[in-house]
């Protein structure tokens, strides 16, 4: 057989078995049908499939295109979101009085709810267990803030001489240094200096007094704060779970058990993000502070609890509290010490980023470090430090919390687009 019969042969089966295909036989029946009005054997479901396929949209009347349509559809949902938002936030700011207090305690509880759990399987009722836990932890907070004090108050005197060294050693650097500025030149700018203050003081003396009457509202304001934080941690401790049920069975039925388990899922997450950060903050705290104490720096202790508040903000305030500790050594000492400082500060904030966040955080608090830094710079401008300390504990909750009712809304062989599914 020839080469060109074979060729023949081949296109003529591979013709044949097209022929066969359903796809072309329905494609077929439809083109003869359109062909020839009368002929009737092309199933209804096969038009309909042909039919849908080459259907075109009609055009709007309004004469708006369907681009500008879906735009503005998510442009008024987006306003709507983004007034919400700004709702709840202005609503927020008024009643901040009783907001930051709530949202306080919400962190002293995730903090010490575990040793609440361990005293209940301990038999403790739970209502004991709870007045227990916070009379400790009140304690434990008084007794550092007392070493801190004391540590404080004892070397207040050799801070003041290591600043008044300090002074002179600048003085001296700008009489000798580069600038070679005369002792004349040098006494003038102090004075000018304690002149602008002199009358900075005198012509703002109603103000400061009307200040020291305010005063005394804040700190009345603060106390009775600490009192709300105190009364509300422990009920959250206590009652935590039934004061969470109570509120979901408020809401209609069906949105019970998704946000019942978002509930849930998010307090884990705070709790988890609570032990994970105050173990970073001891970390650090111990590891600055043998530092300072190995390079003999005044106010070692101080600065070392200073480390262990600051490290509760995410990378800003363990940086300032860095940059303070740097500061004290440079007064205090010289600027080789200062360096030295500066140093060991780097070592164990390069530590506690890459080795401590990555290991005690874990994947159930994981938030993108832009997104921590966005955060906290939102809860500073809104609500000064209180709001930094709480921004990213928000954002970490509501992470989990959201991704939680996602979860429950699409189980894993149900979510829409799974291939497995």
């Amino acid at each position: 057989m020839s080469r060109f019969a074979r060729f023949r042969m081949r296109a003529s089966q591979t013709w044949a078995r097209l022929r066969t295909n359903p796809y072309v036989e329905r494609y077929e029946q439809v083109r003869r049908r359109n062909e020839d009005p009368e002929l009737d054997d092309v199933p209804d479901e096969v038009e309909e499939e042909f039919a849908d396929a080459d259907e075109v949209e009609p055009p709007d009347p309004e004469g708006v295109p369907h681009g500008v349509k879906v735009a503005a559809g998510w442009s008024w949902r987006a306003l709507v979101i983004a007034a919400a938002v700004v709702g709840v936030l202005y609503l927020a700011s008024i009643l901040s009085f009783v907001v930051i207090p709530i949202l306080v305690s919400l962190l002293l509880a995730a903090m010490l709810q575990p040793l609440v759990a361990l005293l209940v399987k301990a038999h403790v009722p739970r209502s004991i267990a709870a007045a227990i836990v916070l009379i400790a932890g009140i304690a434990a907070v008084a007794g550092v803030l007392t070493l801190v004090i004391n540590q404080f108050v004892a070397n207040i005197d050799t801070l003041v001489d290591s600043v008044q060294k300090g002074l002179l050693n600048l003085q001296d650097w700008a009489k000798y240094g580069p600038l070679h500025l005369e002792q004349k030149q040098i006494n003038n700018f102090f004075s000018e200096f304690q002149t602008v203050i002199t009358d900075w003081l005198s012509d703002n003396q109603s103000i400061l007094a009307g200040t020291a009457v305010e005063s005394l509202g804040i700190v009345f304001n603060i106390l009775t704060g600490a009192f709300l934080v105190l009364f509300t941690t422990f009920f959250f401790m206590r009652d935590g779970r039934r004061i969470w049920t109570f509120l979901v069975r408020m809401l209609p039925e069906r949105a019970h058990e998704p946000l019942l388990h978002a509930g849930f899922a998010s307090w884990r997450t705070l709790v988890s993000f609570v032990r994970a950060t105050i173990l970073v903050a001891f970390i650090d705290a111990v590891g600055i502070g043998a530092w300072l104490m190995f390079l003999d720096i005044e106010l070692a202790i101080p600065l070392a609890a200073l480390v262990f508040l600051g490290a509760f903000i995410p990378i800003i305030g363990a940086t300032v509290s860095g940059i303070v500790a740097v500061l004290v050594a440079l007064v205090g000492d010289d600027w080789v010490t200062a360096l030295l400082v500066l140093a060991g500060v780097i070592v164990v904030q390069q530590v506690e980023g890459h080795l401590l966040q990555p290991l005690l955080m874990g994947r159930a608090v994981s938030v993108h470090p832009l997104a921590i830094v966005l955060a906290v710079a939102a809860g500073v401008v809104l609500a000064g430090p209180i709001g930094a300390l709480i921004a990213v504990p928000i954002v970490a909750v509501l992470n989990n919390g959201i991704k939680a009712l996602r979860a429950h809304a699409h189980p894993p062989d149900e979510t829409p687009g799974n291939v497995a599914a």
